[in-house]
Order: C-alpha cells, then sequence, then structure tokens
C-alpha cells in the first residue's frame, strides 16, 4: 500500500471518529445528520466548482455510489437512535473490510490477512458487551453499505477527481434525506439542530470520505478499507483521554491487533 494512500486513510479515521462522535451525542440524530451532509454539500461546492474534472464513464457509479450513501446515512442516524453506540459501531466498521475482501478486489495474501487483523481488533476494542438483536442488524446492513459504495467508488473515482465525485455523489442522497426528515419532522427540527458540532461533523464527514477516495485511486478497496477502520481504535482513545473511560487489557489487544494489521496492509 502506497504511503501517501496509508496516509490519507488514517486521516480519514481520525475525521470519522470525530464526526460520528458528534452525531451521536446529538439531541435529535436525524435531524443533525440532515444538517451535517447539507453543511458538507453547501460548503464545499465553490472547490468541487474550481476542481471541476468528470468524463461521461462517471455517472453510473455516481448513481450506485449516491444510493448506498443514502442508504448508509438513513440507517446510520437511525440505529443512533435506536441501539447503543458500542454495538453498532463495531459490527458496521469491523464488517465493511470483510465484506470488501470477500469480493477479492486487488488484496495479496498478506494484506487479507492485515484484514482480519484489523477487523479482530476492532471488535475487540469496541466490545460487544451490550449486544442486541436491534443493534446487530443495523450494524450488519450499514457493513453492507460501506461495503457497498467503498467498491462502488474504487471504479468511479478513476472518473472524476475526489472533490467533484464526492459533491456530486452525494447531492441527490442530501436532498432526499434533508426533504424526508424536513416532511417528517418539519423544517424547525433542522433549524434546532444547527450548530457548533453539526457543521463540525459536516465539514469532517465530507473531508473524511474525500480522502478515503483519494486513498482508493492509489490502493485496493480491501486495504483502505481495513486502514480506515482504526476509526475505531481512534474513538476509544478520545473516549479514555476526553471521557475519562476506563481502557481495559482487551482495548489494549485490540489495538495492537489492529496496528498490525495495518502494518500488514501497508505492506
Amino acid at each position: 500500500m502506497p504511503t501517501s494512500a496509508l496516509a490519507f486513510a488514517l486521516a480519514a479515521a481520525v475525521l470519522h471518529a470525530l464526526w460520528n462522535l458528534l452525531l451521536a451525542r446529538a439531541p435529535d440524530v436525524e435531524a443533525a445528520a440532515a444538517v451535517a451532509l447539507i453543511v458538507a454539500e453547501v460548503f464545499f461546492a465553490p472547490l468541487a466548482v474550481v476542481v471541476w474534472h468528470v468524463d461521461a464513464g462517471v455517472w453510473p457509479w455516481l448513481v450506485a455510489s449516491g444510493a448506498f450513501e443514502l442508504a448508509y446515512f438513513t440507517l446510520l442516524a437511525t440505529a443512533y437512535r435506536k441501539a447503543p453506540l458500542s454495538v453498532v459501531y463495531p459490527i458496521a466498521r469491523g464488517g465493511a473490510p470483510l465484506l470488501v475482501l470477500a469480493v477479492g478486489l486487488g488484496a495479496s495474501r498478506g494484506q487479507a490477512a492485515g484484514v482480519l487483523l484489523v477487523v479482530a481488533g476492532v471488535l475487540l476494542v469496541r466490545g460487544l458487551r451490550e449486544a442486541n438483536g436491534v443493534g446487530v442488524a443495523f450494524g450488519a446492513a450499514i457493513a453492507a453499505c460501506i461495503a457497498g459504495y467503498t467498491l462502488v467508488d474504487k471504479h468511479g473515482i478513476a472518473h472524476a477527481n475526489p472533490v467533484t465525485y464526492l459533491e456530486l455523489s452525494m447531492f441527490v442522497p442530501t436532498l432526499l434525506y434533508a426533504g424526508a426528515i424536513a416532511r417528517f419532522k418539519g423544517a424547525r427540527a433542522i433549524r434546532a439542530a444547527v450548530g457548533p458540532a453539526t457543521v463540525t461533523a459536516g465539514v469532517a464527514t465530507f473531508v473524511a470520505y474525500g480522502l478515503v477516495l483519494a486513498a482508493l485511486s492509489r490502493a485496493s478497496a480491501a486495504s483502505v478499507a481495513a486502514v480506515r477502520e482504526t476509526s475505531v481504535v481512534v474513538a476509544a482513545a478520545l473516549a479514555a483521554i476526553v471521557l475519562k473511560e476506563q481502557v481495559g487489557p482487551l482495548r489494549v489487544a485490540g489495538a495492537v491487533l489492529v496496528v498490525a494489521g495495518v502494518a500488514l496492509v501497508a505492506r
């Protein structure tokens, strides 16, 4: 895995942990997600125009990616309202690279072993002490969406630069999702969700996946999917430092496995 791709994927992991934490703590997660998506589209639209580069072959990939992204944000916001973050997050993030690896796009045996170590480490870091059927079901569905848009975007990014591609792929999902929230909860709910946390989450969402797209243009989908799941370790570290949560031996062991897995993936 090229050094540049590794750096992009690791940076994306840090930002991913940040925006998930911000959304999960919002009083109205679904309205907060709508605000974050709108902020991301509006904030980065001028940059997308400046660096615009798209060829005709991009459109089928954009449609498919947009469908997966719409399902992802809908399931994610609903999951954080109905099930514990500690259940949904590890299954979603740990399951996605396994699904990508199962398709077998460009991963060597060593990288495949690295992906498996990352997945095992992710589950140890977060733990499943509060597992329940609803959380497991949502986590599995979200993992399928993540794997879906990762595999699609690996091909789509060949037809556009990352900023333009992301702006276009998220345009329709943002309109549909925000429109649905406004329809069922009212525009007042969306206005109430506007604040520093949701604005920051929106910017971080776009930048994080823009970095993932840049990594996908340089490395295999399985490798990138595995490295970006180090966000779970970042989230655990933030919980220990900022929230003063206790970090036991299983979490430490999980972090070690993740580091070892990333080292194999990066070879």
